[in-house]
């Protein structure tokens, strides 16, 4: 088990360092715009032209991990001019561990996924109630 987390992070570092998986398929990255507001965390990647069933996503440990693909279409024998992308696209989020990875949500409309994840509860604020001594009374203290 141990082995596969090395190969899995020397392949995430090869595919930051050389924008590339290690396969012949070049790889493009998404644009993203990513905000936080009270309720969590929301990100939103332009991915037009793809078809939604050819997005995938998973989570592992804290890593959001994003990838899509943009066939290109066949029978155009005389392309006089191309600056579309096609192929891999994919994008790699590390989460902080104050969200709640059980809680993503994703929608994808008109060429944009969005995601929204909500704050972990456990790093939510929260009051905390104050013990006040009433009475008079010194509190009793505790020996060993």
């Amino acid at each position: 088990m141990m082995q596969t987390e090395v190969l899995r992070d020397f392949d995430r570092l090869v595919q930051r360092a050389f924008n590339t998986q290690l396969s012949s398929e070049p790889v493009h990255p998404m644009p993203m715009e990513a905000w936080r507001d009270e309720d969590g965390f929301h990100a939103e990647f332009d991915l037009p032209g793809i078809d939604a069933e050819q997005i995938d996503m998973a989570v592992e440990k804290n890593i959001l991990t994003i990838r899509a693909e943009r066939t290109k279409p066949e029978g155009r024998q005389y392309v006089t001019g191309s600056e579309r992308l096609w192929g891999h696209f994919t994008r790699e989020l590390v989460l902080g561990d104050h969200l709640d990875t059980e809680s993503i949500q994703a929608s994808y409309v008109d060429g944009v996924l969005r995601l929204d994840i909500d704050v972990a509860e456990s790093a939510k604020p929260r009051r905390i109630q104050v013990a006040v001594n009433r009475g008079g009374k010194d509190p009793k203290e505790l020996t060993s």
